[in-house]
């Protein structure tokens, strides 16, 4: 019987095995340059509100009650992000927790008859874990493997990476990082939770997924770019104070790494969501407490309090914690060299095969890493356990399946403890708890500090890349803890006098390391002084951060910004390079062949520069009363694809359309030309005209945008690039001098006057008037050359 069994689960793997895809049913996924995650074309975002006929008709029809409604509803909007994303980081710890908590018990309670028996459940556990994730990235959401912080760091940007904000990559991600962290694999669950927490605030922002039918029309009110990045910005720093309940350290997370975009009303909404975040996270930690979270117990939700630990400093200290920093530096410099060349590789050579591949390096990788995890303590010998305080709270040696110190594992004598095993048989949270704990010298020994070091760095190395959720924040904690728990070590015996403690230092190995591999500065050293709730150490993580980053940047650049280079995803840094200085915004665009359309242009125009362009923006153009060229505006590839689809707006004459009075007429509202989340909306190759469609015109003077960004031709291109960076725009003209000059503003221009009445709203929601003032001046520049001369940058 039982081997009729054991046949029939054999069938079973290999019918399951055999329904995976092979290398020919799946496409490729190494990127082009410019391309995303999937090898889709990444496309830019609009920051900059499209100010058409269109959008102002429908804004001066709106009052202040609308604009007070909105107001609310982005308040509201941000109680939601932070809602949910707090129950996504509870739900996603307590599962990783009880996963591995049964692990542990189950393995404990084997090995008490059979170590090989025990290593066989154990390695299975693990492998059917990561199994799970794996399959649910390279079946489901393969848009949810990595960290995410790189795309979403780039879609603050002004990138927009398809499938990076779909519902099934919030799905895939949840569930994929459960998989993968409680699989016991060298890798976080932080750097996902971030990327939850953008997927919650995008699908909120659009009111729910189209196309599994969840959407809500009442919550669509916010359908610009901005808006949504906003909304975005606020998941990213929920993310961050979900994963180390630091609400602070989210927001200037969210103000450091990722966007590149801020304004006050931000930073109010931001900071609001972090705190709705920790009051979520803190109930759920209140509730688990009393016992109804399974094998939750003390472990998830990083919080390690080092209070009880060293209080003070002395001089002779800052010479090792300099080293620490140094140390940290070269570490994480040599980390993000590494992974990013077994990256490439494995997206050039080994992910191009398909999915089945993937699997097996993910089931590789996790037998391998079970094997080095319950291997290596079997060769460390058991220490004697110490004399603890009785009011320490430690116990010596733990009972079997309990988190903690002191683990007894292939020890001879019951007062014994295996060192080795005190890290590796703890969730990476207890790990660390472990190794950042006060009171407990010559718990670990150099030899297996050391040697988890080596391990555990080159597992971390391996592991991230794969097809799997994959964060770095705790796997880089683990490593500069271990390290600076040995410097600790050292500075122990080395100054015998001095009130020392080890914890102290692998605090300062962790930030120091941090530092190096991903150069935050602010926002890092907010987090490690929250997570471990000791604010005498600030000055100190401070220094190590300082060292650490400098040191990291004389090598190679961040880790993020390693990977969104190799994803193709183009980042504008905060700076510009020296070498733009020297270059005009003429001399960069000499090549380009602007294409531009007429105000009123031929329908078969229009079809034939869309199918012969991959441009996102048009100029458009019409002629003033002496014959000259005037540029009128800037229309966008996606409006034009609108216009054509609806056909409503073809005319059969060539002339202008509109009233006597000079007014246009709008027949469209203005969210029909909002373009869908995180995809590539329409494209011309799913637009169908008829041979009579084609000799129909379009006047396009509604749908432009009649103020584009304007640079002279012999702007430096540094000047074109802080423009760029500090706007959020997509599209700038680059024309000739102007013949003459009909105005300056200054400040005082700016100001309202006191007899005026205005509303302080945000600048997207500023509604316009409907009468005009009788300073204002409505006059145009006009060129020294016709249009053909100018350029379009894009």
């Amino acid at each position: 019987m039982l081997s009729n069994h054991i046949q029939n689960g054999i069938e079973t793997a290999k019918l399951a095995w055999s329904r995976l895809p092979t290398s020919e049913e799946t496409q490729s996924s190494d990127p082009e340059p410019g391309s995303g995650v999937n090898g889709s074309k990444v496309e830019s975002l609009d920051y900059e509100i499209i100010e058409n006929y269109a959008y102002r008709e429908e804004q001066a029809r709106r009052g202040k009650l609308y604009i007070g409604y909105s107001v609310m509803v982005k308040w509201f909007f941000s109680l939601l992000i932070g809602i949910g994303t707090g129950l996504a980081a509870v739900f996603i710890n307590l599962a990783v927790e009880n996963f591995a908590g049964w692990k542990f018990a189950a393995t404990f309670s084997i090995i008490q008859h059979s170590y090989f028996a025990g290593f066989i459940v154990y390695m299975l556990i693990n492998l059917a874990l990561v199994f799970s994730s794996v399959f649910i990235i390279t079946q489901f959401a393969p848009a949810a493997a990595g960290s995410g912080i790189p795309e979403i760091k780039g879609y603050l940007n002004g990138v927009d990476t398809p499938g990076i904000l779909l519902f099934r990559t919030l799905i895939g991600k949840i569930f994929g990082s459960i998989g993968s962290v409680g699989g016991g694999l060298a890798l976080g669950k932080e750097g996902p939770l971030v990327h939850t927490g953008a997927c919650i605030a995008s699908l909120i922002g659009q009111g729910g997924s189209t196309k599994y039918h969840l959407r809500t029309r009442w919550l669509q009110i916010f359908q610009s770019d901005r808006d949504r990045r906003d909304l975005v910005t606020c998941g990213c720093a929920a993310g961050v104070a979900a994963a180390f309940r630091a609400p602070v350290g989210g927001v200037l997370f969210a103000l450091e790494e990722v966007t590149s975009w801020w304004r006050s009303q931000l930073m109010w909404r931001v900071f609001f969501t972090s705190a709705v975040v920790a009051v979520v996270v803190r109930s759920a930690m209140g509730w688990c407490r009393s016992g109804n979270c399974g094998h939750f117990g003390s472990g998830g939700f990083i919080i390690w309090d080092i209070s009880g630990g060293q209080e003070d400093y002395s001089f002779q200290e800052l010479l090792p914690m300099a080293v620490i920093g140094i140390i940290g530096g070269l570490l994480g410099a040599l980390f993000n060299q590494l992974t990013l060349y077994i990256t490439y590789w494995r997206r050039k050579y080994l992910h191009k095969k398909g999915s089945r591949v993937k699997i097996i390096e993910a089931c590789a990788v996790s037998v391998l890493t079970s094997l080095i995890s319950f291997g290596l303590p079997l060769l460390r010998k058991c220490s004697q356990c110490p004399n603890l305080e009785e009011n320490s709270g430690i116990e010596c040696p733990r009972p079997p399946g309990m988190y903690g110190n002191y683990v007894n594992f292939y020890c001879r004598r019951d007062n014994e403890y295996n060192d080795l095993a005190t890290i590796f048989f703890n969730t990476q949270d207890d790990a660390i708890r472990n190794l950042f704990s006060a009171k407990t010298f010559h718990e670990y020994s150099a030899q297996s500090l050391l040697t988890f070091l080596v391990m555990f760095y080159s597992l971390a190395v391996v592991t991230f890349g794969m097809a799997v959720p994959a964060g770095q924040f705790v796997p880089g904690i683990m490593i500069g803890s271990t390290y600076g728990r040995l410097v600790g070590m050292f500075v122990v015996n080395f100054y015998s006098k001095l009130n020392v403690e080890e914890g102290t230092y692998a605090l300062l190995g962790a930030a120091a390391f941090l530092g190096g591999s991903m150069r935050m500065t602010v926002s890092l050293c907010v987090i490690m002084v929250e997570i471990t709730n000791n604010l005498k150490l600030l000055p100190l993580i401070m220094l190590v951060l300082l060292i650490s980053k400098a040191v990291g940047d004389a090598f190679n650049e961040g880790l993020y910004e390693e990977q969104a280079q190799l994803r193709g995803i183009p980042l504008l840094e905060s700076r510009p390079k020296h070498y733009m200085r020297r270059l005009t915004a003429k001399e960069v665009c000499r090549n380009q062949k602007v294409v531009y359309f007429s105000r009123v242009v031929k329908v078969a125009d229009i079809v034939s520069a869309l199918r012969g362009s991959k441009h996102n923006g048009f100029p458009v153009i019409d002629y003033g009363r002496n014959g000259e060229t005037l540029v009128i505006g800037l229309i966008l590839r996606s409006h034009l694809l609108v216009l054509l689809q609806s056909k409503v707006d073809f005319q059969h004459s060539s002339l202008p359309s509109g009233s006597r009075d000079g007014s246009l007429t709008v027949r469209h509202n203005i969210s029909e030309f909002v373009k869908p989340v995180s995809s590539k909306g329409l494209c011309i190759e799913d637009i169908h005209l008829a041979p009579d469609d084609l000799e129909m015109y379009i006047d396009l003077a509604p749908f432009l945008n009649p103020s584009p960004y304007v640079v002279p031709e012999d702007m430096s291109i540094a000047k074109v690039y802080n423009l760029f960076r500090q706007l959020g725009l997509r599209h700038i003209f680059v024309v000739p001098r102007p013949s003459r000059v009909i105005g300056l503003i200054t400040r005082k221009d700016l100001l309202s006057e006191e007899n005026e009445e205005s509303t302080t709203v945000e600048l997207q929601s500023t509604s316009v008037r409907t009468h005009h003032d009788k300073k204002t001046l409505r006059k145009q520049a006009d060129w020294e050359q016709p249009l053909l001369d100018s350029l379009l940058i894009q």
